[in-house]
């Protein structure tokens, strides 16, 4: 009789090892899962990331003074002024 009562808890030692080995497992892969899918969203994010720093890293620009807008503007409108003749010249109107 000795011996049913020490293969009975052999047994149940069995089993609860199989459980833990189980549990352990199951927690390893979520935890794999988990840092699977955190990397790639790491990945993901990483090109609008990059661009947000160099956004960052680029200097200000200057303020334009209203003189310098002025001159812009006025170069503007002669680069179209030469735009509009040369299409002149290459379509004249009948």
């Amino acid at each position: 009789m000795g011996d049913r009562s020490g293969n009975a808890n052999s047994a149940g030692s069995g089993a609860l090892s199989v459980l833990a080995g189980a549990v352990i497992g199951a927690a390893g892969l979520a935890w794999w899962l988990l840092s699977e899918a955190e990397r790639r969203r790491l990945e993901a994010d990483r090109p609008r990331r990059q661009r947000s720093i160099r956004l960052q890293d680029t200097p200000a620009a200057e303020p334009h003074t209203e003189r310098d807008l002025h001159d812009r503007v006025h170069e503007l409108n002669q680069a179209i002024d030469d735009v509009r003749r040369q299409l002149e010249t290459m379509n004249p109107q009948t």
